[in-house]
């Protein structure tokens, strides 16, 4: 040390965080916090989604293997009733219209689900084509089938023209 120099006395080193920085870092871990929550609301959401959709998934599948185990064409298209298993009301009917091919039927589905927590019945529609002998009309399953072979050997060549 020198002995004639005057000391400068040190300021104290200060080792703590000013208010600015504990602010900012409070700021970021907030809007941290929101985003993390708003995606875990978000996340829970689809999960309630997706569980809804697939009851009504089950229980219009199992609305549509009752029509098509219907042996009779008009109960079939009365369609009927059922309580699903998660306490909801299930009703569907059908719109049965035959085709041109022997046996074919297209088949317009409608289904209702009456969910005692929804605020309307929600309801489905399905048009698809069925292959069923026993809703068949003898009569003109017979006429069609002749016209179809009639087709096939006009096509074959073995019918006369």
């Amino acid at each position: 040390m020198n002995a004639g120099a005057p000391c400068i006395p040190r300021r104290p080193v200060s080792r703590g965080f000013t208010l600015l920085e504990v602010l900012v870092a409070l700021l970021i871990f907030l809007m941290g916090a929101v985003v993390l929550g708003s995606s875990y609301v978000n996340v829970l959401n689809g999960y309630d989604l997706a569980q809804r959709a697939n009851a009504n998934t089950e229980d219009i599948g199992f609305a549509r293997a009752l029509l098509l185990a219907e042996p009779d064409h008009d109960k079939a298209e009365q369609g009927g009733d059922f309580d699903s298993a998660n306490h909801r009301k299930v009703t569907y009917h059908a719109q049965i219209d035959p085709t041109q091919t022997a046996d074919l039927f297209a088949v317009a589905f409608t289904c209702e689900i009456d969910d005692p927590t929804a605020t309307k019945p929600e309801k489905v529609t399905e048009n698809f084509m069925v292959l069923r002998p026993t809703w068949a009309d003898p009569t003109t399953n017979t006429a069609l089938l002749a016209a179809a072979k009639a087709k096939i050997a006009k096509l074959q060549g073995t019918a006369p023209p």
